[in-house]
């Protein structure tokens, strides 16, 4: 009841479908605990909302935060710290490569009230697990190189805003990596992503020139150039095309097998470029 009445608290002023998605992460719960839920439905649901299972441990959980393009406040420092400090036993995050904040082995009913928290420091986990756009990232030293042909974080904020609860961006058939640079060397990688842009001045335009179909793995692929030049304005169109198209025909046969090459690499390598 404590739990339930804090729940509400936090979540009053928060926007309409922030809460909704709390909510029913913790009447997700309840009814798992009741036997009313399948588990792989519960773990669909989780997923989407960035929250993985810990092998061994079905009552713990992985909450992964996105930290959009890299950017966090003092003030989003010290939040975050608060739920460590409360929420997980070794009072400790974790930093991915990737620009996430993950908080481990936290207990399934104290799950909401990490969500909540997170919520109101501006934050979200949404979407950063499952076969969805994962955060989009950008170079570290954005805004303030000295080598930089633009500063791109607004540029990815617009991306990582547009396809966070896009309907196209949910059940994608593997997870979907966009990363941008803006100096002329590569701090942020662009080239092991499904989608890497990097800032370029054309006659005096802002634009990208566009990478895809990069990743790792067992194995790794390189992005090929989409365009040389995407103006800005396209910037967004451009990658809900490549995105449409990797919805569309990239792999979904649920088999081991298959699903090891259900990345945009394999499609890319499949039709060329």
């Amino acid at each position: 009841m404590e739990d339930r009445r804090e729940l509400d608290e936090l979540l009053r002023g928060l926007p309409e479908d922030v809460q909704a998605e709390i909510r029913r992460f913790a009447e997700e719960i309840e009814a798992l605990e009741a036997g009313q839920r399948d588990p792989e439905d519960f773990k669909r649901f989780r997923l989407q909302n960035g929250v993985y299972g810990i092998r061994g441990a079905p009552d713990r959980h992985m909450v992964r935060v996105k930290v959009r393009f890299g950017r966090i406040t003092p003030e989003q420092l010290e939040a975050l710290a608060d739920i460590a400090d409360r929420f997980t036993p070794n009072r400790r995050v974790h930093l991915t490569t990737r620009q996430d904040i993950q908080f481990h082995h936290v207990r399934r009913h104290d799950v909401p009230l990490v969500l909540a928290h997170i919520a109101r420091a501006g934050l979200t986990t949404r979407e950063a697990c499952g076969n969805t756009v994962r955060n989009v990232t950008a170079c570290p030293l954005a805004g303030i190189s000295p080598t930089e042909v633009f500063d791109v974080t607004p540029y990815a904020d617009a991306v990582s805003r547009y396809f966070l609860r896009n309907p196209i961006a949910q059940n994608l058939p593997r997870k979907f990596k966009i990363a941008f640079e803006g100096c002329r060397e590569d701090h942020a990688r662009v080239r092991i992503h499904d989608i890497g842009a990097v800032a370029l001045l054309h006659e005096g335009r802002r634009g990208f020139r566009l990478y895809i179909a990069g990743g790792l793995g067992a194995q790794p692929r390189a992005a090929e150039v989409l365009e040389e030049f995407t103006p800005a304005e396209l910037l967004i169109p451009t990658c809900e095309a490549v995105l449409r198209i990797f919805d569309r025909y990239g792999e979904r046969r649920p088999e081991h097998t298959f699903r090891m090459r259900a990345r945009m690499k394999f499609l890319a390598r499949q039709w060329g470029i």
